[in-house]
């Protein structure tokens, strides 16, 4: 491909509005830092929250992908700290499960079903980002989850387990599970503060609607 002042390749994402700013950071510092990072150059339109990308000839192409998923994670809740935490593992993934797909459009549905996810202070999202490595976010009616690609795919499996109704006693005996056998392979090395599992185990089960939605 022919480059054009030194861009060989553009796309294009969109995210919120509301994300724009910190998408950009402080003085432009998460913008520097993913186009330094990553040999990128992104054009943002604060008005429309559409987001050029643009790929340097001394870049290598696979950073286009890695690029758009950090600035997807960061539209979609995960903060930029933990969204380009999380991309500088080779096999990081970002998963995104609309719940509307899942539960139409009733409000109450989605209302209980974030209260399930989220629990009491945020607890139930943050083990089960503690038990799986992960950072997740619980926006309107979206849940991103980023990670290496096998934690991501076990914290979705958890999280489906929740919107179907399982108890969360279940989830987590099904998390620290996975935990360890995933762990016996090698794959993983951290350990989840146990304490917290067993309270958290019996102060979730039938709470409603929680606070504390984004993971970021």
């Amino acid at each position: 491909m022919t480059a054009l002042s030194g861009v060989v390749y553009k796309d294009y994402v969109q995210v919120p509005i509301e994300r724009v700013g910190v998408l950009i950071g402080k003085e432009g510092s998460v913008k520097r830092e993913i186009e330094e990072t990553y040999g990128v150059e992104l054009e943002i339109e604060s008005s429309t929250g559409r987001v050029c990308i643009k790929l340097l000839e001394s870049s290598n192409s696979a950073n286009l992908l890695v690029v758009k998923n950090i600035i997807q994670a960061i539209g979609h809740g995960i903060s930029p700290e933990k969204a380009l935490k999380a991309f500088r593992e080779e096999d990081a993934t970002l998963h995104v499960i609309d719940l509307r797909y899942v539960l139409g459009n009733s409000r109450n549905n989605l209302v209980r079903v974030k209260g399930r996810l989220i629990g009491e202070r945020g607890k139930a999202r943050k083990l089960i980002e503690e038990l799986t490595n992960t950072a997740i976010s619980i926006s309107d009616h979206t849940v991103a989850i980023v990670g290496k690609l096998e934690n991501v795919e076990v914290a979705r499996r958890a999280i489906e387990m929740l919107i179907s109704g399982r108890p969360h006693s279940v989830v987590w005996k099904y998390l620290y599970s996975m935990r360890r056998r995933i762990k016996r392979r090698g794959f993983i090395l951290w350990e989840p503060r146990i304490e917290e599992l067993q309270s958290t185990e019996g102060a979730i089960e039938g709470e409603g609607e929680g606070g504390g939605e984004e993971g970021g």
